[in-house]
């Protein structure tokens, strides 16, 4: 027992522990409280540091699945638009198959078709030019790429369609495109300036169809030539006479390896026909072998195309670039710009970044250089129904709802293998992201709550001590009676 009455050293003891179990007491009530174990730095000064960095990537987590959202909105109003515009061309085809009926409708039901087609081709470009999100144009080219190095001329492309290309911030995306096998026609040769023995019936067969022909003895092979010719939109197969006028070329009108051409005689001879690479009667084309950026691409004849995760695109090349007939069998053009792009990943860069390229789809650009293009059909020009080119305007108009269901197929892709599957997972990613801030950052209330007892029954338990301590003291009194 002390003696000294100055200093108390038991209540010191108790004073400190009694302010330390305080101290414990209102940490916990404040966790308790406020649900958070850690409310300030010197909680957890590396937790605090941690869950903080989770908080950050929960909000850029947050906002990539948000500009995913908006993303699927631009996307599905884009393609409300090309639903229309898919609809008109099929109406659209169903007036140039009845105009085309020549001897079963009157030249006042024609005009009225007609009439119709300027009104479904204003209906397109309306359509095309009034589709937008917040004041952005969709299907009018305003969410193209723009190139350079690629002229009006078509001396090596006749058509580029950029679907996807990632492109630096402060430069642009070379394409390299170099042609390293010739496409073909499929040929048949017919080595004779006319036809000797008799005469001959052939049949001549394409992708389109085939047409039954008869030539007498000494026929000319120029006159055999406009024959084919003539039935050049029945069979899609065409001929030509060599410079020296010994050969007589029956090629189909297309490049690939789908396209054939087949010359069969039924009747007669024909002994200078030159039998077929695939057949005694019967060859096919060849797809043209193309490297873009070094990559093999796909081909289908003229048409090149590549798919990889920076670039995506469509290449429909000349015929005199991709037969190798030019002096060049390299070309490269820059994609400098445009695009639509959208960042669905948390981490703001290139890599994370999701583009693809809208092209215009209005009635002047639908179609193709090869076929001609919508436009066409409207009154007043080479398709429309008054001139009786109604195969070439279905053409037209068949090329036309190709592209339009390739931009929809190209949308729809877009929304469920890019948008939804990323959006998907970074659902699950904010999901583990929480439960790790919240393991690090939040109070566990069953804990805290046991702790929280504790705290109050020490604090009682010291303040009783400190009361025993303060009274010592007073045992030296008894000293003094």
């Amino acid at each position: 027992m002390s003696n000294y009455i100055n200093t108390n050293i038991a209540s010191f003891v108790a004073q400190r522990v009694l302010s330390q179990q305080n101290t414990a007491l209102s940490t916990s009530l404040y966790r308790v409280s406020t649900g958070y174990r850690i409310n300030s730095g010197k909680d957890d000064p590396a937790g605090l540091i941690a869950s903080e960095s989770l908080r950050c990537e929960q909000q850029a987590i947050q906002a990539a699945i948000t500009n995913i959202s908006r993303a699927n909105n631009i996307v599905a109003s884009a393609e409300g638009g090309l639903v229309e515009i898919n609809n008109l061309l099929v109406q659209l085809e169903d007036l140039v198959d009845r105009s085309a009926n020549e001897a079963g409708i009157s030249q006042e039901e024609r005009d009225a078709n007609q009439l119709q087609v300027d009104a479904i081709l204003e209906s397109v470009n309306r359509i095309a030019n009034n589709t937008e999100f917040q004041g952005r144009k969709l299907l009018s080219g305003e969410l193209a790429y723009t190139t350079s190095g690629i002229t009006d001329s078509g001396e090596y492309f006749q058509n580029v369609i950029i679907n996807a290309a990632k492109i630096p911030s402060d430069g642009a995306r070379n394409v390299t495109v170099e042609v390293t096998g010739s496409a073909q026609l499929a040929e048949m040769v017919f080595a004779a300036s006319s036809v000797t023995g008799g005469n001959v019936t052939i049949q001549v067969a394409g992708n389109l169809g085939s047409e039954t022909l008869t030539f007498g003895s000494g026929t000319k092979i120029s006159t055999m030539r406009d024959a084919i010719n003539a039935s050049r939109d029945m069979t899609g197969v065409s001929a030509v006479v060599n410079a020296s006028g010994t050969e007589l070329h029956i090629n189909s009108i297309e490049y690939g390896s789908d396209q054939f051409v087949t010359v069969k005689v039924l009747d007669g001879t024909l002994a200078d026909l030159q039998a077929g690479d695939h057949g005694d009667n019967t060859d096919f084309g060849q797809d043209a072998s193309v490297k873009i950026n070094g990559v093999t691409a796909i081909t289908n004849g003229l048409r090149a195309s590549m798919r990889s995760s920076a670039l995506s695109l469509d290449i429909d090349l000349s015929a005199e670039f991709g037969t190798l007939a030019t002096t060049d069998s390299e070309k490269v053009f820059a994609i400098t710009g445009g695009g639509a792009d959208f960042m669905i990943s948390p981490t703001v860069s290139l890599a994370g970044q999701a583009s693809m390229g809208i092209q215009a789809v209005d009635t002047g650009s639908l179609g193709n250089a090869g076929v001609g293009y919508l436009s066409s059909l409207a009154t007043g020009q080479s398709n429309a129904l008054s001139t009786g080119n109604y195969a070439q305007a279905q053409r037209i108009v068949r090329a036309s709802q190709d592209l339009v269901s390739q931009l929809r197929g190209r949308l729809g892709a877009f929304q469920k293998n890019t948008l939804e599957t990323t959006s998907n997972s970074l659902s699950v990613t904010y999901e583990n992201t929480a439960a790790a801030e919240a393991s690090i950052r939040e109070t566990d209330f069953a804990s805290e709550t046991a702790t929280l007892t504790r705290s109050q029954i020490l604090v009682q338990s010291a303040t009783m001590t400190l009361k025993l301590a303060n009274s010592q003291p007073q045992t030296v009194l008894s000293l003094l009676n």
